[in-house]
């Protein structure tokens, strides 16, 4: 066994990656050797990121890059910057990529990043150094046909400024599809901000039309008010749903009859809390709360683990649209399933992300810039489409199953299918 395989293997979320594929694979039929193969990453960097700190001291992080399976195209994922980054961590979000990507239909394996760091303590002259340095370690492994990344945690269009200036200053040309989400300048596009958050409401428009008559008049309870939260809440309002709810980190407000989703935007940015919205009705209410609350439709746009066998009982929603990164345990998803809850799980629910920066590469690649409106027109047709077809084969063959199997049935299929006709199974 070697070494980089024991960096990862204990992990606890990458365990619970493996478990899913595992699950996906026993639906599927398939072999043992498979999920061997498709379990381990093709290729763990790790690299050493000295950077030359303000105070004139050298202080050196640690950076590591998973690129999962390219059986469908090249690498795709985000980049994150936390002090818990971790190798086990970054391997099991590569491969929760690759199936993200397959279910989604574009042409890209999984990939993702990190490096252990409070981006917080660092200034802005060391955060640069800290990313120029990182991504040029990277370079003979990146490519806009080999790996490209995007945002993750506590990276942002920025961020992939200087990734994109960096690779191409090793290149030797503007390599404008190296990375995505980029700012507009460099051929990224504004609506990439909203698309995690759009793609979320499109799924639970979708899942509401299949499952409980439609969008319009039903009430939403949203857990996280970051990006994805806010323009969950401002598309769902847009399509006649009504916003009772909504939290973040310092708790949240509720009003039965309706919450004022603009102001509860502006006061979030203003004060950094929705705890501090304010109106007759108003009241306040904990995280653990909202996830019980009377509603038609839940989003966990959070964290992950927040809907757990302690509290499944509590939850009254009849859809849930996962905006966050595993929020649903397993063994709550199955008491859900057999409450009759529709689960829209997360590798459909907040594709939207990894969508748009497809339409941003592919545009790159051709030379061409594309509006915003084309683009948000373009990831509801995709969205839409792919949300009735996992939908469909859930009913036809997986219905005795939460939806999860299903979408991850078809997404291990298509990469399993893609391996064989390349002779690599």
């Amino acid at each position: 066994m070697s070494e980089a395989y024991l960096l990862y293997e204990n992990d606890p979320v990458y365990q619970m990656a493996v478990k899913q594929l595992k699950d996906a694979a026993k639906l599927l039929g398939l072999p043992d050797d498979y999920v061997e193969v498709l379990r381990h990453p093709e290729r763990l960097i790790q690299v050493r990121i000295p950077v030359r700190m303000d105070d004139g001291s050298i202080k050196v992080f640690l950076g590591w890059r998973s690129q999962h399976n390219s059986a469908l195209g090249p690498y795709k994922g985000g980049i994150r910057y936390r002090e818990d980054v971790r190798p086990g961590e970054v391997v099991a979000l590569s491969m929760w990529m690759t199936w993200k990507n397959s279910l989604a239909g574009i042409p890209y394996g999984g990939g993702k990043g990190g490096i252990r760091v409070n981006p917080k303590q660092l200034s802005p002259r060391e955060l640069e150094e800290l990313s120029r340095k990182y991504f040029a370690a990277l370079a003979k492994n990146v490519g806009p046909d080999v790996d490209i990344p995007a945002p993750d945690v506590y990276t942002n269009p920025q961020t992939m400024a200087w990734y994109f200036d960096e690779y191409s200053k090793i290149a030797g040309y503007n390599a404008w599809g190296v990375v995505t989400a980029k700012p507009p300048e460099l051929g990224g596009l504004n609506a990439r901000v909203v698309s995690t958050g759009y793609g979320t409401a499109l799924t639970a428009r979708e899942a509401a039309k299949r499952w409980i008559g439609g969008v319009e008049g039903k009430t939403v309870a949203i857990q996280g008010f970051g990006n994805v939260g806010q323009y969950a809440a401002k598309y769902l309002k847009e399509w006649g749903a009504i916003i009772v709810a909504v939290s973040d980190s310092k708790g949240g407000v509720y009003n039965p009859n309706g919450l004022d989703v603009e102001k509860l935007i502006e006061v979030k940015k203003k004060t950094r809390s929705v705890i501090n919205y304010e109106g007759e009705g108003v009241k306040k209410i904990t995280n653990e709360e909202l996830l019980e609350l009377p509603v038609d439709i839940l989003i966990p746009a959070a964290t992950e683990d927040v809907i757990t066998s302690k509290n499944v009982e509590n939850i009254k929603a009849k859809v849930i649209s996962e905006g966050a990164n595993g929020p649903t345990t397993p063994e709550a998803d199955e008491v859900l399933h057999k409450k009759g809850v529709i689960v829209v799980p997360d590798i459909l629910a907040n594709a939207g992300g990894v969508t748009m920066s497809w339409i941003e590469w592919s545009h790159n690649r051709m030379g061409c810039w594309l509006e915003d409106d084309e683009a948000l027109e373009r990831l509801d047709r995709i969205m839409t489409r792919n949300f009735n077809r996992v939908f469909d084969e859930w009913q036809k063959k997986y219905s005795d199953h939460p939806m999860r199997a299903a979408a991850y049935a078809i997404a291990v299929d298509r990469v399993v299918r893609a391996m064989k006709l390349r002779g690599w199974l």
